[in-house]
């Protein structure tokens, strides 16, 4: 079957983006520059099976979240993530909607930032990107999908999560993740996303449905949170929230005090859990 336009132009992306660039180990002998089409699925979240089918033009309409996975992974600015969501037959993001795009710069900083746990939440609470020690602290999103990457959802429904809340901690997150909803809402009261994941927590969590009729908005700040890690045990860390602007995203930083034992537990979970990623 012949390349589709949109598979030419996923392919033409592909090859100028080097694995430096990707956030992935430079490896000394490669046949073309660019990445590999497993390297993009790898950053995509996807198989690569998929990644060839839309190469080759077997696959022609990928949904909404395989575009903006694709264009995270491949590093896009706005006008090409646009490009992308037309040719995959979707419309742009509009106004009233979340603006979720992670621009090349972003994702460097999170990339770069190595072995401190780095997320970029969107104002739904999903999980939009996380470097490697966000995955080994937290727990690796990458082969989730849908609401499985929704911290509000996961926290709620009581998901399973790699560095687990301390009692307190899960309470304050809570109101933390209520208040927060309220205000984005406020905010985008026309966002579907927004409007049906605060309607579905409602409905299926009783915890949620109480703290929504009590808890005023509040945009969420820096808090100190306090994990139970299976392997280092208990650690409390500061969790800072940066916005970044002219979007709906937010990048979360865990760190700790250098030289504190805190700060001995989170590099120990990392490292753990990068060895555990690494074997698997």
């Amino acid at each position: 079957m012949a390349t589709s336009e949109l598979g030419s132009q996923l392919r033409a992306w592909r090859e100028r983006l080097t694995p430096s660039a990707a956030g992935l180990p430079q490896q000394a002998r490669r046949r073309t520059p660019g990445l590999r089409r497993e390297e993009v699925a790898q950053l995509a979240g996807m198989s690569t099976d998929y990644v060839v089918r839309l190469e080759q033009g077997r696959a022609r309409h990928p949904s909404a979240q395989v575009v903006q996975a694709l264009a995270r992974a491949l590093r896009l600015d706005e006008e090409e993530r646009d490009r992308l969501h037309a040719m995959a037959g979707h419309a742009a993001p509009t106004p009233g909607r979340m603006v979720r795009h992670v621009t090349p710069s972003i994702q460097r900083i999170v990339d770069r930032l190595g072995d401190i746990p780095v997320a970029v939440i969107d104002a739904a609470w999903e999980t939009v990107t996380q470097n490697r020690a966000a995955d080994a602290l937290l727990g690796d999103l990458s082969g989730q999908s849908g609401r499985a990457r929704n911290r509000a959802w996961r926290t709620f429904m009581q998901l399973p999560q790699l560095g687990g809340l301390e009692e307190q901690t899960r309470s304050m997150v809570e109101t933390d993740i209520v208040a927060d909803l309220h205000a984005a809402l406020i905010r985008l009261p026309d966002d579907p996303d927004l409007a049906s994941l605060v309607g579905d927590l409602r409905a299926q969590s009783t915890r949620f449905a109480e703290l929504w009729e009590t808890t005023p908005a509040r945009v969420r700040g820096a808090q100190r949170k306090t994990l139970d890690h299976p392997v280092v045990g208990r650690m409390t860390l500061d969790c800072d929230v940066l916005g970044v602007h002219g979007s709906d995203l937010q990048i979360v930083v865990f760190s700790a005090e250098p030289g504190t034992p805190d700060a001995d537990a989170l590099a120990m979970a990392v490292v753990v859990g990068l060895q555990d990623m690494s074997v698997g």
